[in-house]
């Protein structure tokens, strides 16, 4: 919440619960069923993309989602197309005339990307980790000018601007370095079973709210980073903010109550709700993209009568939105062969031209059958 705060409501505001992270005591009877549907829930989804020959045609797609998502519930408005199209082009160095907040959101994709790469490399989830993703996640347009990368050096607030009203008071700065150390401790260890242990990190740092501004895309973030690296899932490809998004309003209140009343149990049995209902939707979606991708199969190789269609189709897979010279330059593929295949393509309407070749600029093809399956 930006400055000046002395003019703000705080008839409605709930302080950090110094001292209690983390809970001594949480009630396992009431969260034993709801641990077992989130686990199962995850399994399924997890084995779903396991079975696939190649995940990667889903990752682009959902990724692009959960940035769109996730910077959305921060008031950060874009579309997945604006996402394709901005990352088609960006990729390549190329000018780009995109909005501020196609960037942003753009660069939340990327600020994942980069987590995942580095733990795959065998980096712990770290304060050093979570700086540097928000150092890249702010490094463009409206936080750009909020210490990327730096933890808060003033007092900061949640609340309604709108409104002018202060509901939540996170910790302050002088006590947030000794709390992130415990919280990181916290997190890599196996003091709670390892779902309510991911559950209790992220609703302990939102309280923390370590950052000026940022804080909630970071904390969705560590969610799939957790997972994965508690092995509860196989790759770090879970998304949760369209469940919280939709129940933004529960999950702002549960999270209070947690400082309010000390109601740990019923944050967690919440959030592993969202697990269990955002794993049965990713589930969904990632069907219906491998169904996509069987059923093109015979599509792309009749269209195309190509032995190099299966390879043109992971390609447009995986880059739902591209510019014909890195098709034809990198995709694998032949040159005279992938601009045969993209000509086809084209004509077929499988892709749709969304700008025109001019000069030395390629045109700009999107593949809207995939895009369709994937927008919010």
């Amino acid at each position: 919440m930006r400055q000046p705060i002395d003019r703000y409501s705080f008839d409605d505001n709930v302080d950090y619960h110094y001292g209690k992270f983390p809970p001594e005591q949480l009630d396992y009877q009431r969260l034993f069923s709801a641990m077992g549907d989130a686990r199962e829930a995850l399994a399924r989804y997890d084995q779903t993309l396991q079975a696939l020959h190649n995940s990667d045609i889903l990752l682009t797609s959902l990724r692009g989602q959960e940035a769109v998502v996730s910077s959305r519930m921060e008031g950060t408005i874009s579309t997945v197309d604006e996402v394709f199209r901005y990352e088609a082009d960006h990729e390549d160095g190329a000018p780009t005339e995109a909005r501020r907040d196609t960037v942003e959101v753009a660069l939340y994709g990327s600020a994942l990307r980069r987590a995942q790469s580095s733990m795959r490399d065998g980096h712990p989830l770290s304060e050093f980790l979570i700086k540097s993703a928000h150092r890249h996640l702010l490094s463009f347009g409206r936080g750009a000018n909020k210490d990327p990368g730096e933890y808060k050096k003033e007092q900061n607030y949640i609340g309604d601007d709108r409104r002018r009203e202060v509901s939540f008071t996170p910790i302050s700065p002088e006590q947030l370095q000794p709390a992130m150390e415990r919280l990181i401790n916290f997190a890599n260890g196996d003091e709670f079973p390892p779902l309510l242990s991911i559950a209790l990190s992220h609703v302990e740092f939102e309280a923390l709210h370590p950052f000026n501004d940022g804080n909630g895309r970071i904390g969705r973030m560590i969610i799939t980073l957790s997972l994965w690296s508690k092995g509860l899932i196989a790759e770090p490809h879970f998304y949760i903010s369209a469940f919280l998004e939709e129940e933004k309003d529960q999950y702002i209140e549960r999270m209070r109550q947690v400082s309010l009343s000390g109601d740990w149990t019923g944050w967690c049995e919440f959030f592993l709700i969202a697990l269990t209902e955002q794993a049965k939707r990713n589930l969904e979606t990632a069907k219906a993209i491998s169904q996509l991708y069987e059923d093109m199969k015979t599509v792309f190789r009749d269209t195309t009568n190509s032995q190099w269609a299966m390879t043109a189709q992971d390609y447009i897979f995986k880059n739902p939105v591209f510019r014909n010279n890195r098709f034809t330059g990198r995709s694998g593929i032949p040159t005279s062969t992938a601009i045969r295949i993209s000509r086809a393509l084209a004509e077929a309407g499988l892709l749709v031209e969304l700008e025109s070749a001019s000069g030395q600029r390629a045109a700009l093809y999107a593949f809207e059958p995939l895009i369709r399956l994937v927008r919010t």
